[in-house]
């Protein structure tokens, strides 16, 4: 055996030996992902659960006889149903228009040339610093007719300080020759905004996409101070409502049948809380790859 060939054997090797260092790091992480995975799993668990196996054993890895009671209750009444309607019109809505509004912003203000950029950041950050309050936007939102509007939601979610310094971070580091060049060649800021600048910016958008995204599925304060009509409430709002409910429901039960009324709301809970997180755990992986990214090159100013 040659020399190289040795040293290639030996280095593969190398590579693979774990010190003890490494399982004491092996054993951390694994129990940190069992600290959270087990509850995770405990309460889709429960929520496939009867109420006599539940009251038996509340800590419950595999149910002995599953059942869709739970989720049958739970989708009776079809408020569910309606959440999940208003949640995906509050983002189809609401998340082109944040993206829009952040991108526009991000990239006006991330130009050296751009008129008045100083006192205009200025007064933009200081809404992030010190905010109006609940009053003063319902307030405006009353006077442009728009409470009991999913508009009223939407426009009170549709900006966020923080995404565009992250967004406009991002375009600062982007080749100022680029724009340069396209500028000489009779582009405009939108046609470089669009044809150039958004091209090459994939991980702040996935970034900022799956924050908006996330913002806006987990709104419910917004709606509860504008909305007023149980149909117009997005899912949030109607799993707060269930539990809510079946919490007051638990605590107004008489002595006799308490116990099977708190078990059948926790499985009604459970089966709330899996159906309202299924959606949003299958929207992050696929800007996963972006992500890290993203986050890291926006928030670094260059």
């Amino acid at each position: 055996m040659s020399t190289v060939a040795r040293k290639a054997k030996k280095s593969k090797i190398g590579v693979g030996r774990m010190t003890l260092m490494d399982y004491v790091i092996f054993v951390i992480l694994t129990l940190g992902a069992l600290a959270i995975l087990v509850p995770f799993w405990n309460v889709i668990m429960i929520s496939f659960t009867t109420q006599k196996e539940y009251a038996a054993n509340p800590l419950l890895m595999w149910p002995k006889d599953p059942t869709l009671a739970s989720y049958k209750a739970l989708f009776a009444d079809g408020s569910i149903g309606s959440g999940y309607w208003n949640t995906i019109k509050l983002m189809a809505a609401g998340l082109p228009l944040s993206l829009f509004l952040t991108v526009s912003m991000a990239y006006g203000l991330s130009r050296p040339s751009f008129p008045g950029k100083k006192p205009i950041f200025f007064l933009v950050l200081f809404t992030m610093i010190f905010n109006g309050g609940i009053v003063p936007l319902y307030l405006v939102m009353k006077d442009l007719h728009l409470t009991g509007s999913l508009w009223a939601v939407i426009l009170a979610g549709s900006f966020s300080v923080f995404n565009m310094i992250l967004m406009m971070n991002y375009f600062q580091g982007l080749p100022e020759s680029l724009m340069e060049s396209a500028r000489l060649d009779g582009a405009g800021e939108w046609k470089i905004l669009f044809s150039i600048v958004l091209p090459l910016a994939a991980p702040i958008m996935a970034t900022i996409a799956l924050f908006y995204g996330v913002a806006f599925w987990n709104s419910w304060y917004d709606a509860m101070v504008f909305l007023r009509k149980a149909d117009q409430l997005p899912l949030q709002n109607v799993l707060r409502a269930i539990i809510v409910e079946s919490q007051t429901n638990a605590s107004n039960a008489t002595s006799v049948g308490q116990g099977v009324a708190q078990s059948f709301s926790t499985g009604m809970k459970m089966a709330a809380v899996f159906v309202t997180m299924v959606p949003i755990m299958c929207f992050f992986p696929l800007l996963q790859k972006h992500f890290a990214k993203g986050v890291l090159t926006g928030a670094i100013k260059t």
